[in-house]
């Protein structure tokens, strides 16, 4: 069962990490390590959260450990922390997907900020996944013909142009039209395509 999110502090500087560990404390829920390898034994794909990564860490840099996390589908957002920080550092950071990058001597609202943009992205890539999911499910529930026409619906075709493309008659699409209208539970064509759009679904050609 996924609980509460949680904010993952990675840093080998062990007063830096109590200090970040108490101003976080007072609003999020906090889990320090002072390794990559004890936090890597920790960390779980499907536990909600953002991840605070130093970038300079015994073993391993941020950079190498972060395309770890991705290697193991741990997706969580990161905010990089680093008191040497270059250009080209932050530029690589973010390509492989961190969504801040902080520099030592942080100010805590400035920290506290990437915190909240960070837990809300976390909120929203899992409320588009659980959603995509749930419409695929749905999908899978259409029988083959069903699964025909709701592409040609989401082209833009009315039922005479999706009866003449299929070869059957108008009323027979008219009602595979309402049945993949009620397994998708969309009470509209436009909602039909976001759902679409959203499980990866093609319009007929």
């Amino acid at each position: 069962m996924i609980g509460e999110p949680v904010v993952f502090v990675v840093d080998d500087d062990a007063s830096l990490l109590r200090a970040i560990t108490r101003l976080l404390r007072f609003e999020f829920l906090v889990q320090p390590y002072d390794s990559p390898a004890t936090f890597l034994a920790a960390v779980h794909p499907e536990t909600p959260g953002c991840i605070l990564l130093d970038l300079a860490l015994p073993g391993m840099s941020g950079l190498e450990l972060q395309a770890q996390l991705i290697e193991a589908g741990c997706f969580q957002p990161v905010v990089f922390l680093s008191g040497q920080g270059s250009v080209r550092t932050v530029v690589q950071a973010l390509q492989a997907g961190a969504i801040d990058f902080i520099e030592k001597p942080w100010e805590s609202e400035v920290l506290i900020g990437a915190v909240r943009r960070a837990l809300e992205c976390d909120r929203e890539i899992r409320s588009r996944r659980d959603a995509a999911v749930s419409i695929s499910q749905r999908v899978a529930s259409l029988t083959p013909r069903e699964g025909d026409v709701f592409r040609h619906v989401i082209a833009g075709r009315l039922n005479k142009q999706i009866a003449a493309r299929l070869g059957t008659a108008e009323k027979t699409v008219k009602v595979h039209r309402a049945r993949v209208m009620h397994k998708m539970s969309v009470r509209s064509v436009a909602e039909l395509t976001r759902a679409a759009d959203l499980a990866g679904i093609s319009p007929a050609a």
